[in-house]
Order: structure tokens, then sequence, then C-alpha cells
């Protein structure tokens, strides 16, 4: 296995400026929660949008947003927005670390997830690692819950959370606010809580200088 992977980020991390939070350290804009950063603070050594076979639903509750928080499941019959983040093994360890709220510096061997394309490190929510593909000859990897959309219990996600993943999408796919809240209403949880037009209305009022065709 090569020193570097691809971190696939599908939810808050799709925006650049909440992830830098994991890198270097932080607080997001509308989270509740200083992250500590990574070891290593240098940013991604290159990123590119992708699409994932799957869907994102929200479930249990986010203590750094309030609300679901987004999951990857590659059974739903949808697609998913994602953003690749090259990092080295070191970081997307301490990423890892970060997101389960545990201190940074514990390094992980990877080579079941390389290798089967899953790998759970533990029971926590984001502690089950998927292999999504290869870039440039290195793994592309995303973390998830170790149960799907069917088993979970869902929640739908706070208005901050939206903002972000909202702001992220836009970043990363150049999406319009139409496309965007039509995205984010349709998923599991979301949908409980949320509709087309009420996520239209957060996002426009939280980018106001966004496209909104």
């Amino acid at each position: 296995m090569s020193g570097r992977v691809w971190y696939v980020a599908y939810g808050s991390n799709l925006a650049s400026e909440r992830f830098r939070c994991y890198l270097s350290g932080g607080r997001p804009t509308g989270g509740a929660r200083h992250y500590t950063g990574c070891r290593d603070t240098s940013p991604a050594r290159a990123e590119r949008p992708m699409t994932l076979p799957g869907g994102i639903y929200f479930a249990l509750t986010s203590l750094t947003w309030g609300g679901g928080m987004a999951f990857y499941d590659p059974a739903l019959p949808s697609r998913t927005a994602a953003r690749a983040y090259l990092l080295t093994l070191g970081q997307f360890a301490d990423v890892v670390a970060q997101e389960m709220r545990r201190e940074v510096g514990v390094d992980l061997d990877l080579s079941e997830a390389t290798e089967s394309g899953r790998q759970r490190l533990g029971p926590g929510r984001y502690e089950t690692v998927l292999k999504v593909g290869e870039a440039d000859g290195h793994p592309m990897l995303t973390f998830t819950a170790p149960h799907g959309a069917g088993e979970a219990e869902l929640n739908a996600p706070s208005a901050p959370y939206l903002t972000m993943l909202g702001r992220g999408l836009r970043e990363s796919h150049g999406w319009t606010t139409a496309r965007t809240a039509s995205y984010l209403a349709a998923c599991p949880g979301a949908r409980d809580g949320w509709t087309h037009e009420t996520v239209t209305g957060l996002l426009n009022a939280g980018e106001p200088d966004q496209r909104r065709g």
C-alpha cells in the first residue's frame, strides 16, 4: 500500500473551510466544536470531485451541529456527490480519530480495507472504512456507519449542517441552489424534516451570492 490515500468526503467535509479544521485545527462556521487538527497540518496534496454509487442518509445526533449526521450507504438506489482529498496515511488516521472524538496520533493498518473493500475499525458511527475506488495509484477510502439506512435511527439534519453541505456541493460540483436542494431534501432522514422549498430558502439565506438557477 502506498503512503497516501484519497479521503472521500460526502458530508460537511465537502466544504474546504470545514475540512481545514480537521487538518490544521479550528472551529467550523455554525459548529459547536473546536478540532485539534492532524499531526501533519499540511493541506491536501490534491483534490477532485467525484460521484459514488449509493446514497447518503441522516441519522443519530451530531454534537457539533445538532440534528442528524450524514452517512453513506452504497446500497441505496441513488448517487452520492463526493469530494476526494489526497492525504498521507497519518492524516487519514487523524481525521478518523477526530470524527470519533479520540486523540490523534494512532496510525491505522488499512490493508483489509484496501484489499477487501471494507474494514471495521470499531463499533463507532464512522469506524467502518470502505474502499470506493483508486486514482493515480492510491486507494480511495471513505468511512461510514457499520449498517445501512434501513437499520439506522433516522434524524433530520440541522440548518447549519445543511448550509455547510450546500456550500460544499457548490464548491466541489458547481451545483445550483435548486439542484442542491433537490439532492439534500430527498435523502432519508432529511425528508422527514425538510422539503425542497425549505432547503432552498435555507441555502439562499446562507449563501446569498450563490447561483440560484
